[in-house]
């Protein structure tokens, strides 16, 4: 059924928008509900010293394996910064650009593709550079922390959302974003929110100090805790070994393939992926077929090393879901591996997750003994991926096939070990489950507030 708002050319906001989207009902409700509330409203300028983005132009001349990260979108998670999969920048050339460097208490904001989760800078992350992608907001008349609850509960979304434009790929105007409007709480409700998001982000440095620790134990295992490639100009392939691989691009037959299980011990056993699995292919849907709202469709885009993440997620109505669900939901025990254009990304479902799953991500049922939390990381570890590296086809998406994934080693180290490096990896998760937690009750505590009053919020947080 068609949802309709009719708007009068006297109330038209801001730049006089016309376009339809600015006035959805949803957006309406959400405002209305807010300038009820009986607390003070400042726009974001007035309780910022910056609102801008990081440095525009060109950067790959500045590009260097290691060195200070680069923020891009994928980086800005909720609450917290994501460091997987960095590109790293040249130290003279972050000196060099002092508006796009953050600092501790800083608020980063996506300002086009997945707009809209606000993030915290930490002490303890390291100082990285901002793309002209992030905004970067640093307050000083209110809490970093109530300032960033608030961008990421549905009243600060909304706006967000409403702020953008730009068509398919949404983009946040810096002008528009100024004046969003910010609702003032008391000491008492600051405090007690400030408190669960700090707990959470606690709990989110635990949760990446045992997923590194789990790396680090199967690495050193491996042999290649510190190991790097050489760098390698020419190499030299057969065309017996081209004909066998069907295959004559040259990355396949780089030399870093047999270097690395040249550098595995000759203890060390190994399983084909195959052997210990089967699969299950999901499916496209097609984005005619997306709704605002709904069942989740799960993209490779939605899938990391500790989850789903629902931020960026595409809907289906219940219908649909209902036809696709017995072939294509994933179950609780299997394995999401990506094989599209991100390659390699695995997690393991420890609970149910209702969705569809779209056809770059794999189920993996697990078919012999070996601990689904060790699998998982040995398919995110450095050791699959330079498998993949060779693999995976596609100049500019990756594909993996199914039969390479079928064929990918997975070492088999002692069960003790095994298990050890798989118990590290659950407490992460565990602790990744229970900041989100928190992160949603002091989310909820301050739409509370909002729509009822900042009593009911204090009662419902403490």
């Amino acid at each position: 059924m068609a949802i309709i708002s009719r708007v009068g050319s006297s109330s038209l906001e801001g730049a006089k928008r016309i376009d339809a989207e600015y006035y959805q009902p949803r957006f309406l409700d959400l405002m209305a509900t807010q300038a009820k509330c009986p607390y003070s409203k400042r726009p974001l300028a007035r309780l910022c010293s910056k609102i801008d983005v990081g440095f525009v132009g060109p950067m790959t001349h500045a590009y260097t394996e290691s060195g200070v990260p680069l923020l891009q979108t994928q980086n800005v998670k909720e609450f917290v910064l994501g460091f997987e999969r960095l590109i790293y920048i040249q130290e003279w050339f972050h000196h060099l650009l002092r508006k796009s460097q953050v600092f501790k208490g800083d608020i980063l904001i996506a300002r086009s593709g997945s707009i809209g989760k606000a993030a915290l800078v930490l002490e303890r992350d390291p100082q990285p550079l901002n793309s002209s992608d992030i905004i970067i907001i640093r307050p000083t008349a209110v809490k970093a922390t109530l300032l960033c609850t608030y961008l990421n509960c549905k009243f600060g979304q909304a706006q967000i959302e409403r702020m953008s434009s730009g068509g398919l790929q949404g983009h946040i105007n810096l002008g528009s974003l100024e004046t969003l409007q910010v609702p003032i709480f008391g000491s008492e409700l600051t405090t007690m929110v400030e408190s669960k998001v700090l707990a959470g982000v606690d709990l989110i440095s635990e949760a990446q100090a045992n997923y590194t620790e789990a790396e680090r134990l199967l690495l050193s295992e491996l042999g290649l805790l510190d190991w790097k490639p050489a760098r390698t100009l020419t190499f030299v392939g057969s065309y017996r070994d081209a004909a066998r691989a069907q295959r004559t691009d040259a990355e396949y037959f780089h030399p870093k393939f047999k270097e690395m299980l040249d550098k595995v011990p000759q203890q060390i056993k190994f399983d084909r992926l195959g052997r210990l699995t089967t699969y299950k292919k999901g499916v496209e849907v097609g984005s005619s077929a997306y709704t605002d709202s709904g069942i989740p469709f799960w993209r490779v885009s939605n899938l990391s090393s500790h989850g789903l993440d629902d931020s960026n997620a595409n809907f289906i109505n219940q219908e649909l879901y209902e036809n696709l669900r017995q072939d294509y939901e994933p179950q609780q025990g299997e394995i999401l591996l990506s094989k599209d254009a991100t390659p390699g990304i695995a997690y393991y479902l420890e609970y149910p997750t209702q969705g569809i799953i779209s056809s770059g991500i794999l189920r993996l049922v697990i078919a012999d003994a070996i601990p689904p939390h060790y699998l998982e990381i040995v398919l995110n570890s450095l050791f699959v991926q330079i498998q993949i590296e060779q693999d995976a086809g596609g100049s500019i998406i990756k594909h993996w096939k199914p039969s390479k994934v079928s064929k990918t080693l997975i070492p088999r180290l002692s069960d003790d070990k095994e298990k050890e490096i798989a118990n590290l990896v659950q407490r992460s998760h565990a602790a990744r489950r229970e900041a989100k937690a928190l992160f949603e009750k002091a989310k909820r505590a301050v739409e509370i507030a909002i729509e009822e009053s900042e009593e009911r919020a204090i009662e419902f947080i403490g």
